[in-house]
This record gives C-alpha cells, sequence and structure tokens, in this order.
C-alpha cells in the first residue's frame, strides 16, 4: 500500500495519507479541525485548493470537471502523489453561487 505526505499551507500540518483512504478520514483520525458537513462530495464544506500534487477523486459531484483539477473535496479525495493543500478555499462555483443567492436575497427584501 502506497503512502503520501499530505501538507496542510500554512498551518505547519503534515499527515500521512494511504490511496485507500481520504485526505478527510486521516484527518479525523489524526485530530486534525478539518471542516466538513455532508461527507457524499456535494456541500463543498471540506474544499481545500490543490496547491501541488494530484488527487483522485471520482465521486466528487459537487465540483465542476474544470475545478477537479485544482481543488479537493477531502471528504472524497484520495491522494496519489505527495500533497500540498490550502484549506478553506472554495471553488469558484462556490463562489458564484454565494453571490447569485446574496442577489436573489436582496431582490426579495426590495419586493417585500
Amino acid at each position: 500500500m502506497t503512502e503520501y505526505t499530505v501538507e496542510f499551507v500554512g498551518t505547519g500540518e503534515e499527515i500521512t495519507v494511504s490511496e485507500k483512504e481520504t485526505i478527510l478520514s486521516r484527518c479525523l483520525e489524526e485530530g486534525i479541525a478539518q471542516e466538513y458537513s455532508c461527507r457524499v462530495g456535494m456541500c463543498l464544506a471540506c474544499s481545500a485548493e490543490i496547491v501541488d500534487g494530484d488527487v483522485v477523486q471520482p465521486a466528487a459531484r459537487g465540483l465542476t470537471e474544470e475545478e477537479r483539477d485544482g481543488y479537493a473535496l477531502t471528504c472524497m479525495a484520495r491522494p496519489a502523489s505527495d500533497l500540498k493543500l490550502d484549506r478553506g478555499k472554495y471553488p469558484p462555483s462556490i463562489e458564484a453561487a454565494g453571490s447569485a443567492d446574496a442577489a436573489g436575497d436582496e431582490q426579495a427584501a426590495a419586493d417585500d
């Protein structure tokens, strides 16, 4: 079984994760406070920007095809190399959804 080093940028935290386990599961085992919610690749709470390295995450349904190269959903992502991840960085699709929701809320308030 191959193991890889996963480093979290700016935190000094580093863990070893096998190719058979998710990054989130290893974080939880090691006591690292990785944010998460649904654990099924949809909510994007566990997003991390891939600074360096590769992951395998075929079940990361919350990411667009373009986003899969630059972001990892740690609940689904399994390392395919040593990694550097920047936690709390969200893909553009979630930022766009947030902007659309805010615009809708503003319009609803104006209609009241």
